[in-house]
């Protein structure tokens, strides 16, 4: 998806149709990924798009991240969210994900996040979303 100059406006996040013009790129086995914004370093925005039953290894917030459930729902540590929940996650915290029915998620970070411990890393291995 090629993102305008303008404003990124979505509508119908919450009934997103399969003939949306989105673009989807693989991200993990079972995950595809839509970046709408990316800042090397810095804050990213992207739609995720979970197959049934795809997981997400734990990972570790170097910074806040925010998810919106725009569909299906997804399992964490904190339990289960469904659509139209919005989680908040705090520098420092961790979680692993899955989806055992599928969902897409808009998630929003203002750091990457790092898939090994930030300790052993010492926070040199974030990983763009």
């Amino acid at each position: 998806m090629e993102i305008p100059a303008g404003p990124l406006i979505l509508t119908h996040l919450f009934k997103l149709p399969d003939e949306a013009n989105i673009q989807w790129e693989e991200f993990r086995e079972g995950i595809e990924i839509c970046r709408l914004h990316e800042n090397p370093g810095g804050s990213n925005a992207a739609l995720l798009r979970y197959e049934p039953g795809a997981s997400l290894q734990v990972h570790y917030h170097l910074g806040h991240e925010y998810i919106l459930v725009l569909s299906g729902s997804q399992i964490d540590d904190a339990g289960e969210h469904s659509a139209g929940t919005l989680l908040m996650y705090q520098p420092g915290t961790s979680h692993s994900v899955r989806s055992p029915g599928g969902c897409v998620v808009l998630i929003i970070r203002d750091r990457p996040v790092s898939f090994v411990k930030p300790q052993t890393a010492m926070q040199a291995n974030p990983e763009r979303i």
